[in-house]
């Protein structure tokens, strides 16, 4: 259901702002404009969204150095860029460096922002269950899983990390029952 799933539209011009947001809640999303994107990061943590619709260009802080900040707030949101001045750098560097889903050109094509909300939306969903399901992993699990899911058998973690092969085998068992993976596969598609 859509009505909880929140996204911020990030654009310092109001009308534009304003203009995506009522299109978003229309398809039932509990959109809302923001124009100050730094004003938004110091609330952010007691109001995360599913996905961020941000401008590129913007005042003091650009939409990329705003994905920035608000990646390490929130690495399971999605984020969708906006601007009216595309090149193909910053296109490129939306996706390959800042993790953006898409990279909209103004004015914006209604059906392609609905389209890349909607799989920001279903990728966040996907991210945070994955989070939620590794959580409790406790520090050296998730060292044993991280070079699991790299395809390094118990004996090469075991070296790295300085264990018996026997003791690695027992984090291993924990690691699946924690995140309730039946094997490596599904370990493997949890890192992803």
């Amino acid at each position: 259901m859509r009505e909880c799933e929140s996204v911020y539209v990030v654009d310092d011009d109001p009308d534009l702002a304003a203009s995506v947001s009522r299109l978003l809640r229309r398809q039932g999303y509990a959109a809302e404009p923001i124009l100050d994107p730094a004003a938004l990061l110091h609330v952010y943590a007691e109001a995360p969204a599913h996905c961020i619709v941000t401008d590129v260009m913007m005042g003091d802080l650009d939409g990329f150095a705003f994905a920035d900040q608000v990646r390490v707030l929130d690495p399971d949101v999605a984020i969708v860029f906006m601007t009216a001045w595309p090149t193909t750098a910053n296109a490129v560097d939306s996706v390959r460096r800042y993790g953006g889903l898409d990279y909209l050109e103004k004015p914006i094509d209604e059906d392609r922002l609905l389209a890349a909300v909607r799989e920001g939306v279903a990728w966040s969903h996907d991210r945070r269950a994955v989070t939620a399901r590794t959580a409790n992993l406790t520090p050296r699990e998730r060292q044993v899983f991280d070079l699991l899911v790299q395809g390094h058998p118990n004996k090469v973690v075991a070296d790295r990390l300085g264990l018996s092969p026997k003791t690695v085998e027992d984090h291993r068992a924990s690691v699946l029952a924690k995140t309730g993976a039946s094997g490596l596969a599904q370990l493997i598609a949890l890192s992803k």
